[in-house]
């Protein structure tokens, strides 16, 4: 049997039917799994069941980003998001990338963090000597919590504590158990463990326990994509490919140093992540959080990405950053069209869905700056915005391509201006 190639040139020109048959060969999918991808995702009955005052269902567009060559396997990325580009503009940074051999990924252990905050501790000193003391004990405490995490080789891996001697309400201990969730995010895990350990740390240290809830910052669960891409692919516009290396290193250096522009550096790393995280049924807004709060964990806000120009003259790239995302539990395994999304990533654990989603962000990160450093962010972006312009006007079917490319080629891209096409058109 042939190997399967993420390289599908000209899929973007098939219809809408040719394009889900293409991903439903790919993946295998059942005719009714192919039916959720093609409008038949989430009733309102299952929507009733995950959240409340439930008055309908709120659709996205679900995209295929191609020509993903991770760690020497292709992947198909599905991509939930509303803001044009996005996807057209990783599939062809992963292009770029499989140019010079593809992404290349590693993880850390999936260890999230639970914090016990504890106050009015009479003797600071003796309180961090117990719980040092009384580690393993704390440790079988939190693992009774859980035994099929312990079954599947997850559970606490260590107890560490931090003072905080100084706050606006006093002195506080903050106590972090490292729980190792394997293939789930582990919020519910992790939580119900140090609410568990809670009263033997109030009794430890004498003191009385505050907050017991798990950290978002989760950089004990690192994923890390690198990857380089030869000069001589990065021409762009009449730039020599050399030059837009340069160009490109310069720009991740304005970001490294600055917090204004790391900001929406980094949001353009997310414009790649969170559309796999909410396709495949994950927690997005942890993934933010985390993010963000890692890019800053050094006390100064910066970028997520180092890009450089090596030795040979091309284009190394890299990112690591937390990501705190599971396979089993919530959204991901109840949502039908996230289990089919996972399905085609076909990814076997969690460890290897966040360095996936690490691959993306480094890949949609090069397209954004790629972009900004040569001829601009808004030629393409806008071409592709002028379609929503268009839709919002009235336009329907073929109407909403002419008026667009009209719109962009007289680079007046407003509905006055798609109105009066649309009408000149009807």
């Amino acid at each position: 049997m042939p190997e399967k190639s993420s390289r599908l040139p000209g899929f973007y020109k098939l219809s809408l039917a040719e394009r889900a048959d293409v991903i439903a060969a790919w993946a295998g999918l059942t005719e009714d799994e192919k039916a959720v991808l093609t409008g038949q995702g989430l009733s309102n009955e299952q929507a009733s069941h995950m959240i409340e005052n439930v008055i309908g269902t709120f659709c996205m567009p679900l995209g295929i980003a191609v020509n993903f060559l991770i760690n020497g396997r292709d992947y198909l990325i599905p991509m939930a998001v509303e803001e044009p580009s996005v996807v057209a503009a990783a599939g062809h940074a992963a292009k770029l990338f499989r140019a010079g051999g593809g992404l290349h990924t590693e993880a850390s252990d999936p260890v999230m963090i639970g914090q016990i905050q504890v106050m009015d501790i009479p003797d600071m000193d003796a309180a961090i000597a117990a719980i040092e003391a009384n580690k393993e004990k704390l440790m079988g405490i939190a693992n009774e919590c859980d035994p099929i995490m312990i079954r599947f080789g997850g559970g606490a891996r260590d107890i560490v504590v931090r003072p905080l001697p100084d706050t606006a309400v006093g002195p506080m201990l903050i106590v972090h158990l490292h729980f190792d969730t394997r293939d789930a995010m582990g919020a519910n895990a992790v939580n119900s463990a140090i609410e568990t350990m809670a009263p033997t740390i109030a009794e430890l240290t004498g003191g009385r326990t505050g907050l017991r809830i798990l950290s978002n910052l989760a950089d004990q669960r690192i994923s890390k994509a690198w990857g380089i891409i030869p000069a001589d692919q990065l021409d762009s516009h009449g730039i020599p490919g050399a030059k837009v290396a340069r160009l490109i290193e310069e720009a991740n250096a304005f970001a490294l140093a600055d917090p204004y522009r790391a900001a929406t550096h980094n949001k353009g790393i997310m414009n790649g992540i969170d559309p796999v995280c909410l396709a495949t049924g994950n927690d997005w807004r942890a993934i933010e959080a985390g993010a963000h709060a890692y890019a800053a964990r050094n006390g100064r806000y910066t970028a997520l990405t180092q890009w450089r120009v090596n030795e040979d003259g091309d284009l190394y790239g890299e990112i690591t950053l937390p990501t705190a995302v599971g396979m089993v539990g919530g959204a991901t395994k109840v949502h039908p069209t996230a289990k089919v999304a996972m399905k085609i990533l076909g990814v076997q654990t969690a460890a290897e869905l966040g360095q996936v989603m690490a691959a993306v962000g480094l890949a949609q990160n090069l397209a954004a700056i790629r972009a900004l450093s040569t001829v601009g962010i808004q030629r393409g972006h806008m071409r592709l915005h002028a379609r929503q312009v268009a839709i919002a006007a009235g336009a329907t079917n073929n109407q909403v391509r002419l008026i667009a490319d009209k719109m962009a080629d007289a680079g007046q891209i407003n509905m006055e201006y798609a109105a009066e096409l649309l009408e000149e058109l009807q």
